[in-house]
């Protein structure tokens, strides 16, 4: 089994919009009339969740009219965010054809399939979709990507000159002590490949971008999953959340992404880049 097999099993489940459903049921909401937060407990899977995507749609200058890419797609919550909140045309790629199925119909229960749409396939393959694009986000995808130099290329071959990659994704801070297994996107070593931010830039510069905002998000990360688990510990957290896409060793795999975090191995980071514009800078000077 190759690398990106193994990743797709890793998050595969056929049943997980049934069971999304039920818990909407649950909830008391109509799930085929249903508004893109409805479900943003569990389809924002990134640290930070909805709060989070709000900020690196912002970052990344989305608004009305802007054609937007978004690689790992997962469930769609940050795509449909993008849609319904600001006004973005996007189009989501994910390796894991059970999030694929699940994405498009949940965007469609939200009545935002004019505006969103999915394709199965691999991010380091991206010839066939449709662009250019004038931003491609990336949220905790790259850990599971060990070539992250083929992943940029891909970015910067489907953005446009002076187009916007936003990536938001958990980073190597630290060497030591080594990080324990399972984590919220992998259950051995096998599948996971954070890198430091400074490899992040180095091989974002390769592939034409210049990053134009950085920052660490280690201590947000500490919070946000210190009160997810006192929520769970309390019995008040959501039947609609993160449970349902991280499955029975989601207790395990959040406490050990907590130590990471708290031993300062591990920090949730956020680039903001610029594809450079190469007629711009022929222009300056001529």
């Amino acid at each position: 089994m190759d690398t990106e097999d193994a990743v797709s099993r890793h998050y595969s489940n056929p049943s997980l919009e049934e069971l999304i459903v039920a818990k909407l049921l649950e909830a008391g909401k109509n799930p085929d009339r249903l508004a893109a937060q409805d479900l943003s407990a569990v389809d924002e899977f990134h640290i930070g969740g909805l709060e989070a995507a709000r900020e690196i749609a912002a970052a990344a200058g989305i608004g009305s009219g802007s054609r937007v890419l978004d690689l790992g797609s997962g469930l769609g919550g940050p795509a449909r965010l993008f849609a319904s909140e600001f006004g973005a045309t996007v189009h989501g790629v994910d390796l894991t054809p059970d999030f694929v199925r699940a994405a498009t119909s949940l965007t469609r229960r939200t009545g935002l399939d004019n505006q969103v749409t999915f394709g199965q396939g691999s991010v380091l393959q991206l010839g066939s979709v449709p662009g250019p694009f004038d931003v491609a986000t990336l949220l905790h995808v790259g850990m599971n990507i060990a070539d992250k130099a083929a992943l940029f290329q891909e970015a910067a071959s489907v953005l446009k000159p002076g187009g916007t990659f936003a990536i938001y994704d958990i980073m190597a801070v630290g060497t030591q002590p080594s990080i324990r297994y399972p984590v919220p996107w992998a259950a051995t070593a096998d599948t996971s490949f954070p890198a430091s931010p400074d490899e992040y830039s180095r091989l974002l510069a390769e592939a034409g971008f210049v990053v134009e905002r950085e920052r660490d998000r280690r201590e947000y990360g500490i919070e946000f999953i210190e009160q997810g688990r006192a929520a769970a510990a309390a019995g008040t957290a959501p039947g609609l959340g993160l449970q349902l896409v991280l499955g029975p060793e989601g207790g395990s795999r959040m406490a050990n992404l907590l130590d990471a975090f708290q031993q300062g191995i591990l920090a949730p980071v956020e680039m903001i880049c610029r594809l450079h514009d190469r007629n711009r800078s022929q222009e300056a000077f001529s």
